[in-house]
């Protein structure tokens, strides 16, 4: 249905136009006692086998949804409907921010991609926190943080560790982001010191609450082998929890779409099935360099069952979908779920 009929009329939209549509849809129906009871016995699908404990937490299934698709943390409990064993919120930055200008967001069908320079945007922790107060699932929820875009690098610590405080009552786990190509020099703090620093500010902070949350790290998946033993080593010293790869992409080399129509989009990151053996690859190098020394969760190009388990394969622990979703619609979490089932009991035998 998704593919035939809701897929057709959501890509004549501009892609953001869909995104903000397809968001007061969801929140409109998905909440009438009978759609809810609707969508419940379409997405939802649940077996033992996929239930996993990682950094402290149980996971019902090891899909979730990646941060970017609800920022806000506006639909929450509609998102878990689908069948999600958790949800990333964010990025989210002390202030609230516009982001880039528009447009931000591109599709590039021929790839299955998409193109986005979103830089940010949202309303502030502070408005995400009202919504997280009446969050009704139980669902797992990850607090993806970032700086503001007029904070300068040197500060950027102050940024993470105001997001900390203030949504960790609210939050399973935090994600500290650093690798999104959005926000002007934010990569740079994934740079071997300034990265150290952050992440033992942050971890340091979030020892000293009653209850400490796991802390993961999210990552690019254009470092190079050299940056990425340094994240091994920064991860294995600091004592964080694990980590997210892999962000969007500034490579667009593997890209069948024309280089005039991409060039004419301008700049941003790439997420989609261009990312798959990248991400796979960084995933692979981080743990078996490390001996499998911390959690990974696989994100980029997930596309399908198998796509999850490649992922899987490599090291990961859990995975994360977005893009793949836009393409493939709602259904792909039950399809991944299903084919992991599959996938784990023929492992068994």
């Amino acid at each position: 249905m998704y593919k035939s009929l809701l897929k057709p009329i959501l890509f004549v939209k501009n892609p953001e136009d869909a995104h903000h549509f397809t968001f007061s849809w969801i929140k409109k129906t998905f909440n009438i006692p009978l759609i809810k009871n609707i969508i419940e016995g379409i997405f939802d699908y649940q077996n033992p086998i996929l239930e996993r404990e990682v950094f402290g937490l149980h996971f019902k299934n090891p899909v979730g949804l990646a941060a970017g698709f609800d920022k806000d943390a506006k639909l929450i409990d509609e998102m878990a409907m689908l069948g999600f064993g958790f949800i990333e919120i964010g990025t989210l930055t002390p202030k609230p921010q516009e982001g880039n200008p528009q447009p931000r967001l591109f599709r590039l069908p021929e790839d299955e991609a998409l193109i986005n320079r979103m830089g940010f945007n949202n309303g502030g922790v502070e408005e995400a926190i009202k919504r997280l107060q009446d969050v009704k699932t139980d669902v797992l929820i990850g607090g993806n943080i970032g700086k503001n875009k007029l904070t300068p690098n040197e500060k950027a610590a102050d940024d993470y560790l105001y997001c900390l405080h203030a949504l960790h009552p609210y939050v399973d786990y935090f994600v500290v982001n650093v690798s999104s190509p959005n926000t002007p020099n934010l990569r740079e703090l994934q740079e071997k010191e300034p990265l150290k620093k952050l992440l033992i500010a942050v971890k340091e902070a979030n020892s000293r609450k009653s209850r400490p949350k796991p802390i993961l790290l999210k990552i690019a998946p254009d470092l190079t082998v050299g940056q990425l033993d340094d994240i091994i080593e920064i991860v294995i010293e600091t004592k964080i929890d694990g980590v997210i790869a892999t962000n969007t992409t500034i490579d667009r080399s593997q890209l069948k779409t024309g280089t005039s129509k991409v060039e004419a989009m301008g700049a941003g990151g790439v997420s989609g099935k261009v990312l798959a053996k990248r991400s796979t690859e960084v995933i692979r190098y981080l743990s078996s360099q490390s001996n499998k020394a911390f959690p990974i969760i696989g994100v980029g190009g997930i596309f399908s069952a198998q796509d999850a388990i490649d992922k899987l394969e490599a090291g990961a622990s859990l995975v994360q979908v977005y893009t793949g979703m836009i393409y493939e619609g709602p259904g792909l979490i039950k399809k991944i779920n299903k084919g992991l089932v599959k996938y784990l009991q023929g492992r068994s035998k």
